[in-house]
């Protein structure tokens, strides 16, 4: 019975409660110094959406990292980051009872990724990024400020930490 409590005492610490230190779980080889991130693609017809999601994940791979990073396909990079936008939809989300108009909206936004290294071996893959963000609608059309643009680069701000994050530290 002791040999057995022993034996379970000194295995028990093996069993480990899967953490690790941030950055040891990287989708991204060691040797890697250069990434490529060309413009994301877009399968819908939303007004520069691909542009504000692939700048929020271009900035912030320079603030979180020492990748050098290409605006385009080259041939240089040790690897290189493809996005799709693949929806973007718009919904009411609340009414005002007294007008019958819609005083809150979601936006939400699904995309895809794909980090490949220069020789092909995919590298990190998520198939249904989904994002999304509240905003308010204005009633007074004098003083009226379209507000789902500022929602959108809001959602690509959350989706580049996201994507950013999962790629370094896989969580």
């Amino acid at each position: 019975m002791r040999l057995r409590l022993l034996i379970l005492l000194l295995l028990t610490p093996l069993a480990g409660c899967g953490y690790h230190q941030a950055g040891s779980a990287t989708h991204i080889p060691a040797g890697t110094n250069t990434l490529a991130i060309p413009i994301f693609a877009t399968k819908i017809q939303a007004f520069h959406t691909e542009m504000l999601f692939t700048q929020a994940v271009v900035r912030e791979l320079n603030t979180r990292t020492k990748y050098r990073i290409l605006n385009s396909n080259s041939e240089d990079a040790d690897a290189t980051l493809h996005g799709t936008i693949l929806s973007q939809t718009v919904a009411p989300l609340t009414y005002d009872a007294t007008t019958g108009q819609s005083s809150s909206y979601l936006v939400n936004i699904t995309a895809k990724v794909i980090l490949t290294a220069h020789d092909g071996h995919v590298l990190y893959r998520n198939d249904a990024v989904n994002f999304r963000e509240q905003y308010q609608s204005t009633q007074d059309l004098s003083g009226f400020i379209q507000e789902d643009s500022p929602a959108v680069s809001r959602v690509a701000q959350d989706f580049a930490r996201g994507i950013v994050s999962d790629m370094l530290e896989s969580f």
